[in-house]
């Protein structure tokens, strides 16, 4: 019954999208036939054009998006790389621009849990951003991310290159079809950090999973009870079995494309140059911009927009290898 009535509201989305485009159009006519009148309705029509093109941009990317797990919430980890502070402070940074992304969309984040860094930033951070089509688009930021600047932590001020590793998995239901059995899976319990004062947590309420047939490991701190904290955390192992299937599978379809597939921290998705020039660069599909500042505040869009093109082109002109 809840998918009936979300397909149903998509139909009626569309339908009035087509009553507002047959209405500017027949606006515009009348308007075309009386210059004077043309001039006094041009501002209303030109807002109303771009909200239509802004709505139909929005709808139209929603039907890139059909991969299994596409409509749900999305579990995102970042994990800085190799280069101390330097990186954890990347870490930080990528942090900040998912969470104004999701600001930006209006959709709910919740941290799980955050490892700090020595002196700044993040060594890993994990968080959950709920709403419909999120995992659809994130999937796109998966992989590393390469940043090129005049690092703040260099008393030379040299230029530092410097990498974060980006995972993406959905939120899964608890029926999903994975299976955990008990037995491969060792508990810890911890104390969670806190920022002192009331929010020190006082028991061991913060649990560490460890899955030992495949090494992944889960921490969450974010609940205050220990049961709380292994329920998500429970969850968060599911998505990530999840995703290992699926990238199981877009790596045995690539390699029927005939496609070298390496997963590597030299394989990095995009990268961010703030100097000796500005420019954020995805080098999966050539998207690009001159301007890393809006982009690091949460403008993703358009890279987002790109991937989910690019990879209906792939579908489109894949055939498999005989």
């Amino acid at each position: 019954m809840r998918r009936a009535e979300e397909l149903r509201s998509e139909i009626d989305l569309w339908q009035s999208l087509g009553e507002r485009a047959n209405g500017l159009a027949e606006i515009a006519e009348m308007a075309a036939a009386d210059p004077d009148e043309a001039e006094t309705l041009r501002p209303d029509l030109e807002r109303d054009l771009a909200a239509l093109q802004a709505d139909w941009a929005r709808l139209e990317q929603q039907l890139l998006l059909g991969e299994p797990f596409d409509e749900r919430g999305a579990i995102v980890s970042i994990h800085a790389g190799a280069g101390g502070t330097e990186s954890q402070d990347w870490a930080e940074m990528l942090l900040r621009m998912y969470l104004r992304w999701a600001e930006r969309h209006r959709f709910k984040t919740e941290i799980l849990e955050a490892t700090e860094g020595e002196g700044a930033g993040l060594k890993s951070v994990s968080f959950t951003v709920d709403g419909r089509w999120v995992y659809g688009q994130l999937r796109s930021e998966r992989g590393v991310h390469r940043l090129v600047r005049i690092s703040p932590f260099d008393s030379q001020k040299r230029r530092h290159t410097t990498f974060a590793l980006v995972e993406i998995m959905p939120e899964v239901p608890e029926d999903a079809a994975v299976e955990i059995d008990e037995k491969d899976l060792r508990v810890d319990t911890y104390r969670a950090s806190g920022a002192g004062g009331q929010h020190v947590n006082k028991t061991d309420s913060a649990v560490r999973l460890t899955h030992e047939p495949t090494g992944i490991v889960v921490a969450v701190q974010s609940e205050r009870s220990q049961h709380q904290n292994r329920e998500r955390a429970m969850a968060v192992l599911r998505a990530r079995l999840i995703e290992r299937q699926e990238e199981e599978r877009e790596a045995e379809m690539a390699r029927l494309r005939g496609e070298h597939v390496e997963a590597g921290w030299g394989n990095q998705i995009r990268s961010y140059v703030l100097q000796p020039y500005t420019m954020v660069k995805d080098l999966r599909t050539g998207v690009e911009t001159s301007n890393p500042t809006a982009v690091l505040d949460g403008e993703l869009d358009a890279f987002i927009d790109g991937y989910l093109r690019s990879r209906v082109g792939q579908a489109e002109g894949s055939t498999p290898a005989g």
